[in-house]
């Protein structure tokens, strides 16, 4: 399989299909890291405290003629 050719967000959705090859190594390191030192309630506190802040932003239209 190509790497160039794979869409990560499909065809990884249970896993890497890519394995060693996988342009996005560093960011499955990066993730491992995070998940290995942070807590899950520290983990908690990131997602109430990011869906505070959607909720605080104003809205944002989306007009037809601007897709």
């Amino acid at each position: 399989m190509n790497p160039t050719e794979v869409n990560c967000a499909e065809a990884c959705v249970n896993g890497c299909v890519l394995g060693d090859e996988c342009p996005n190594k560093e960011y499955q390191e990066q993730a491992a890291k995070f998940i290995q030192e942070t807590s899950l309630d520290r983990m908690l506190e990131i997602a109430e405290e990011a869906i505070r802040k959607k909720r605080m932003a104003p809205p944002q239209w989306v007009y037809p003629e601007d897709l």
